[in-house]
């Protein structure tokens, strides 16, 4: 399509005492991929709710392909060509590719499903996306970033000419997010228009043709990806420079913290390492590679089949998570809104659960003393909330991830546990995060990172672990470690044989 897909002007959104979006105008080019970046509660999502018609405006025009834009309902809005891809994907993992791609489309005839001739498109384009992908798999066998595939086909066949994709790559290994966008390249040969939401900022200079920085519930800018650099770019986010780089930190080698000999379980083989006190230590691979593995049977969410652990110098065993948060270990999961929030309870609750011990007597919860350990911790943590008691469902994902670290330190820990911990969180959010991990580090603790993203890696790391087939494959100090080297060692390792 040549030409502007979509022309926005003055578009507004306001809640009862919060102005959401502010004058938004803004132009999409047909046939482009636009991001869309900005720290969490800029402004990105109800922008993408008001376009979907999840949430109506109060204010402003839109022009799709030319034509005035109000659909009535979200089903409306994807049968005028504007469909989405959410991070929480739309599948049915009990059901077959096939009947995946059918729902909502079937016809019938006295109640019976028929075939008609019209499918034969919708699994050409299957077979031209993924020709790999049988049609009678159930989806539920799938990794993630096939199901995505299907999502694409079923949006591609809906004849959209507009497919917003929201944090697409935030759980895909780096070999599926290069799929995903060798994918999107052949959305915009086949005229399909992308608008591309994300927090990981190489994924704007990977795919991006022009990108628009929200901030506040305004558009700070908007720039051709050719003509922006990373730094520029965050600061438009959140206006101001980031550091981006490791910074050299003393850690004392002659006390250790943490000592694993020989772990092995049903997905590990052989993993041995130290922690240090005051060291930050981090594991990376692809996904799948162990990382969050190792987390897990250090943490006694999986079977321990062979080796030892020993922490501050004696052997320890860990049967279930409470035996290791006994003992000072704690974990911030990877599935921080599944495993490490009850996200329909308050604040407060959500960090004093990990030890209740320090706010009871007997059985007996002292609130006062409750409410100040919380406070505190929301004090310190520069927790954004209107109060210990809002729900922790209602924060966004930076002080989400805040609220799952209080909750490891209320429990006292001295070995914290970290499994991607900046995943899904904007650039100022994850630059406190990292301030808040080598504060930690500099008070004694030991913190270990587990992540598939290389650059946080090297930003907040002394000693490096290269993980892959689930074997620890080489040792690293951070001032040997290059991109280069991480990415081509965990890429290049031959599978084990069973």
């Amino acid at each position: 399509m040549n030409g502007d897909i979509l022309d926005i002007r003055g578009l507004g959104k306001k809640y009862p005492g919060v102005e959401a979006l502010k004058e938004v105008s803004l132009t999409i080019r047909g046939d482009s991929v636009h991001c869309v970046v900005g720290e969490n509660g800029a402004g990105k999502s109800t922008f993408i709710k008001i376009l979907t018609r999840a949430e109506e405006r109060t204010g402003g025009t839109i022009l799709f392909k030319g034509r005035e834009f109000r659909p009535r309902s979200i089903r409306e809005a994807m049968n005028l060509g504007i469909s989405t891809l959410f991070q929480e994907l739309n599948v049915v993992d009990q059901l077959t590719v096939e009947q995946n791609l059918l729902l909502g489309r079937e016809d019938t005839l006295l109640g019976v499903i028929r075939r008609p001739d019209r499918n034969r498109r919708l699994y050409q384009i299957l077979k031209d996306f993924a020709p790999d992908i049988p049609l009678h798999r159930r989806v539920g066998e799938l990794s993630f970033a096939e199901k995505q595939v299907i999502e694409i086909v079923k949006a591609v066949a809906a004849e959209a000419s507009l497919l917003i994709m929201d944090e697409p790559t935030a759980a895909l290994s780096q070999k599926e997010a290069g799929r995903l966008f060798e994918l999107i390249r052949g959305l915009k040969q086949q005229h399909i228009t992308v608008i591309y939401i994300s927090h990981i900022l190489d994924d704007i200079f990977a795919i991006g043709d022009y990108v628009t920085v929200f901030r506040d519930g305004a558009i700070i800018g908007t720039a051709r990806v050719a003509d922006i650099d990373r730094p520029a770019l965050i600061r438009m986010m959140i206006g101001k420079t980031v550091a981006e780089g490791y910074v050299p930190r003393k850690v004392d080698r002659q006390e250790v913290g943490l000592e694993v000999e020989g772990l092995c379980t049903a997905k590990l083989r052989e993993v041995s390492f130290r922690l240090h006190r005051g060291e930050i230590l981090g594991f990376y691979g692809l996904r799948g590679a162990g990382k969050s593995e190792i987390a897990q049977a250090l943490y006694g969410l999986d079977k321990i089949l062979a080796g030892s652990i020993r922490l501050g110098g004696r052997p320890v065993r860990f049967a279930i998570p409470r035996d290791g948060l006994r003992r000072g270990v704690s974990l911030v999961p990877e599935e921080r809104l599944a495993e490490g929030l009850i996200l329909k309870l308050p604040l407060r609750p959500n960090v004093s659960i990990s030890n209740p011990g320090k706010i009871s007597r007997l059985g007996v919860v002292n609130g006062r003393r409750e409410r100040a350990a919380v406070e505190r911790y929301v004090r310190e943590l520069s927790i954004k909330v209107t109060g210990i008691e809002q729900r922790a469902g209602t924060l966004s994902g930076g002080n989400q991830q805040k609220v799952v670290i209080a909750k490891c330190l209320n429990a006292d820990a001295t070995v914290l546990l970290m499994d991607e911990p900046s995943r899904g969180i904007d650039v100022g959010a994850k630059e406190e995060i990292h301030g808040l991990i080598r504060d930690l580090a500099a008070q004694g603790a030991g913190v270990i990172i587990f992540s598939s993203e290389y650059q946080e890696i090297l930003n907040l790391c002394d000693r490096i672990l290269l993980v892959a087939d689930g074997r620890i494959i080489k040792e690293l100090s951070n001032s040997e470690a290059s991109a280069e080297e991480l990415l081509h060692a965990v890429t290049q390792t031959k599978r084990l044989k069973p």
